[in-house]
């Protein structure tokens, strides 16, 4: 953005602005002069001490807390009357708790987000100091057919990180994450809450596809270019904050159950292999990420205290920021502190090792440890409670108030904090973004067997497809109703899992479990391959145990997220799949139970090793 084109946005939806021997400034503090952290000649340390020295208790505290919040379809920033939302709206909390920092889950539309963003950086310039809002957001360029990835609507989609693991290209990591930058500044989210780097060593755990694979090299290689991407060489107005997640990589989950739940809540390494486990954080603290997220889980017998990470000192003062020399911002991962209803049952707060503590207890103990932010909480009241009656130094509060205040002024939202809705044509249903993010989800596709060089199939060819758009496929090939009259088959499939054993709503969603077909379905799947030559897409988000399917079909092909169209492209050859296994697969569950969890690529004579790739 140019700074002409930045001005006149400014003059559109600022009501502060103001001028001072020459120099345009927003008066948000509403005094009439120009104060130091208002100047944006000022260095942005000056900046920081000068409004930390304007703020109440209260407004530091709310610094301290960043939750999720409702868009209005229509962009408007007030609860709609009569609504029952799964969230408090960020104008709420904006006033009523001085919280300044929110993240989004679905959107409707990339107009509403930026118009709400609009109304909601106004309406922060009409609180006591004008503190600007930072919005942040799980990824939103990939697929939701697992947790914690938004619906791209009209972001670009490309392939899953997985799919960039596979892939291990930096340069690819990079140029996506630039593209995704450029969105994300479009509608004004700010602060990204990725990558994730942990290491998929524990093939049941069903964050796996969130990650770059196994591998802590290559890993530490893509989040190295994914940070350049979205903060640039240093952080300033164009960029997107990074915050990494999960410290110190939340991989190595006991028998893969996750512990944002209660029934499995420690980290193990029978493996010996915890170090092994830092080396994508370290390149990502090389790489300058503004922020870091620690996981939930105990670091069983790795401290002196088994408590979850966001509680824990040794981890979070002396690892990260003592050996490691970390110095952005700490932010816990969502509800350490409060419990959470949901469709009427209790979602208990993920204080493992805690849990006999107060709220204002657990906050404490975590500022203590060394967390900055509290992620998925709205109780700035706690931290008012402690100040008031001793048990926490201002000091320390200043402290984390500081790195917070930091990002938002290297960000430049205390200068210029809104967003062109005129501009949003331009960068987004972009057809060369859309089409690389095409092109990365069938380039990611591991060719796993190719049996007398099927592929690519023919257009002549007579195809049955299922679990695949057939009027897409009919665009490639003859579409036949039945496998028995078609050359082959092509068949899509999702790597398995089930359910967990609890009444936790979200917690249904997890892809838990087994990663091997059973029974009937097992059945079904090999009648199909017996039946005609059949190419078997699946969905690897997870390690799939898939033995007999990888027997009985003629091609065998691991997708990381791919659309029927990146699939098609493939089967037909008008793409070549270059990805290759960021995972082994194993032979059968039997090994996967025998493996250990913190190591990588140890399990017993794996049907397909890590890097494996035709």
């Amino acid at each position: 953005m140019t700074q002409a084109s930045s001005d006149a946005i400014l003059s559109r939806y600022s009501h502060t602005l103001s001028e001072s021997d020459g120099i345009r400034y927003r008066d948000l503090n509403h005094n009439g002069r120009l104060d130091v952290y208002e100047d944006p000649r000022q260095p942005v340390e000056a900046r920081v001490e000068d409004l930390l020295k304007q703020m109440t208790p209260a407004e530091k505290a709310g610094l301290l807390f960043i939750n999720g919040s409702m868009i209005n379809v229509d962009g408007s920033i007030e609860p709609i009357p009569g609504e029952a939302p799964y969230a408090l709206h960020a104008s709420q909390q904006l006033r009523e708790l001085a919280m300044n920092h929110f993240n989004l889950w679905n959107i409707p539309g990339v107009w509403p987000m930026a118009t709400w963003h609009n109304r909601l950086q106004a309406l922060a310039e009409e609180s006591r100091l004008g503190i600007p809002v930072t919005i942040a957001s799980d990824p939103r360029n990939h697929f939701t057919r697992n947790i914690f990835s938004m619906a791209a609507t009209e972001f670009s989609q490309w392939c899953e990180t997985l799919g960039f693991g596979a892939l291990d290209d930096p340069e690819l990591v990079q140029r996506f994450a630039d593209i995704a930058r450029r969105e994300y500044l479009a509608v004004g989210i700010r602060l990204a809450l990725h990558p994730q780097v942990d290491l998929a060593t524990e093939p049941r755990w069903p964050r796996v596809s969130g990650t770059f694979g196994e591998d802590a090299e290559v890993s530490a290689r893509l989040v190295r270019a994914y940070i350049r991407g979205f903060q640039g060489a240093r952080i300033g107005p164009g960029s997107v904050a990074c915050m990494t997640k999960h410290f110190p990589g939340g991989g190595p989950q006991k028998d893969g159950w996750d512990p944002h739940f209660p029934f499995q809540q420690g980290q193990v390494y029978p493996g010996n292999n915890f170090n092994y486990h830092l080396i994508p954080f370290e390149a990502a603290i090389d790489a300058g990420t503004a922020a870091m997220m620690p996981y939930y889980g105990v670091p069983v017998d790795q401290t002196d205290e088994n408590v979850a990470m966001g509680f824990n000192k040794a981890i979070l003062t002396g690892l990260l920021r003592n050996q490691l020399g970390f110095k952005g911002i700490i932010c816990t991962d969502w509800g350490l502190i409060s419990d959470l209803m949901l469709d009427g049952v209790v979602w208990p707060a993920r204080a493992w090792g805690v849990e006999h503590l107060s709220r204002a207890e657990r906050v404490l103990k975590a500022l203590e440890a060394g967390v900055d932010q509290f992620g998925g909480e709205s109780c700035p009241d706690l931290v008012v409670e402690l100040l008031e009656s001793g048990r926490l130094p201002m000091e320390r509060v200043d402290q984390s108030a500081r790195r917070l205040l930091r990002l938002k002024f290297e960000l430049g939202l205390f200068d210029q904090p809104f967003v062109d809705e005129d501009r949003l044509e331009e960068v987004f249903n972009n057809p060369e973004t859309l089409g690389m993010g095409l092109n990365a989800q069938s380039r990611a596709m591991t060719l796993l067997k190719n049996d007398a060089g099927s592929l690519p199939l023919g257009a002549e060819r007579r195809v049955y497809v299922s679990n695949l758009d057939a009027g897409l496929a009919a665009q490639y090939a003859r579409v036949v109703a039945t496998p028995e009259e078609a050359d082959f088959a092509i068949l899509r499939l999702d790597t398995p899992w089930q359910p967990a054993d609890t009444t936790i709503p979200m917690a249904l969603a997890f892809h838990h479990g087994d990663l091997d077909f059973k029974g009937e379905k097992l059945e079904e799947i090999l009648r199909l391959l017996r039946t005609v030559p059949t190419v078997v897409v699946i969905y690897l988000d997870r390690p799939a145990v898939i033995p007999e399917i990888s027997t009985a079909a003629a091609v065998l092909l691991g997708d990381y997220g791919a659309s029927d169209q990146a699939v098609l492209d493939v089967v037909f050859g008008r793409v070549q799949p270059a990805g290759r296994l960021p995972f082994e697969l194993p032979s059968s569950m039997e090994a996967v139970r025998t493996q250990f969890p913190d190591v990588p690529s140890d399990s017993v004579n794996p049907l397909y090793p890590f890097g494996f790739g035709l």
